[in-house]
């Protein structure tokens, strides 16, 4: 049988997340994962730049021959994610999907929302620009709730950097988490795939009362859901135990932090 995983794509480390949690769910697949490492952090760059950058990396994974693909990126999902579906693909590779980590997060808040509830949304400031998740959460949640936003150029950076656990990434994540202290939140969506690194450090700070909800297994049990409703998508997968890993970053750099994070 001829190659065919599950491609991953992600503008770092954060996206293997993501990985983690549907290689969990559907171990039985193979998978190809592509970090972009070396254009990283996408949270700071302009919709075209994204898109540019998103459209490289799933064509790369294309030629892979995944014939699926998931953005694990909240920023690419954001920003890139309706015009890969509704321009690029039908003209470029008519019978391929690509899919997104927006929609699995909103879908699961929805279930665990009260009226009146206050939701918290840590981000890059890309994603909190294209009001993506306001979008989405106003279609559907219960009136009275209030969405407060907080854009976080730094925290990807420092990830990047190898910084997850460092005091000045902690004191920089006090600082963003401030406006859900100062107006309790009950539901917090880690809107970046490299914010689940950091959930320790943001739990210790809220406490327990405050509900983090991070893509991963949501997107798992999103794309599980996806493949059942989809055979002819699901019957051309491979099963060969494979797992690849690409980057656009330095390659010994990249298996020496994903190894200590995920791996």
């Amino acid at each position: 049988m001829k190659n065919a995983p599950i491609g991953i794509f992600d503008s770092g480390y954060g996206g293997l997340s993501v990985f983690k949690e549907i290689v969990k769910k559907l171990p039985q697949y193979d998978y190809c994962y592509f970090g972009d490492n070396g254009n990283a952090p996408y949270g700071e760059k302009d919709a075209e730049k994204v898109f540019d950058l998103t459209k490289n990396g799933v064509a790369h994974l294309f030629a892979c021959g995944a014939p699926i693909v998931i953005l694990a990126c909240n920023t690419a999902s954001a920003l890139a994610l309706h015009r890969l579906q509704q321009e690029w693909l039908p003209e470029h590779f008519p019978g391929r999907r690509v899919l997104g980590v927006l929609i699995p997060v909103v879908e699961a808040i929805v279930k665990n929302v009260r009226s009146g509830d206050h939701i918290g949304l840590l981000a890059t400031p890309a994603t909190i620009a294209s009001g993506a998740y306001r979008k989405e959460l106003e279609k559907i949640l219960p009136r009275g709730c209030t969405l407060i936003e907080q854009a976080c150029p730094l925290l990807v950076p420092l990830i990047e950097g190898g910084y997850r656990d460092h005091d000045a990434t902690r004191a920089v994540l006090a600082t963003y988490l401030t406006p859900f202290q100062q107006t309790p939140v009950r539901h917090l969506i880690l809107g970046c795939t490299h914010y689940p690194l950091l959930i320790p450090h943001i739990q210790s700070l809220l406490g327990d009362a405050t509900l983090l909800f991070s893509s991963g297994e949501h997107v798992a049990l999103s794309l599980q859901s996806y493949l059942i409703r989809h055979p002819e998508i699901e019957r051309g997968l491979s099963r060969a135990g494979v797992k690849e890993y690409y980057t656009t970053g330095d390659p010994a750099i990249f298996r020496t932090q994903a190894e200590k994070l995920f791996l």
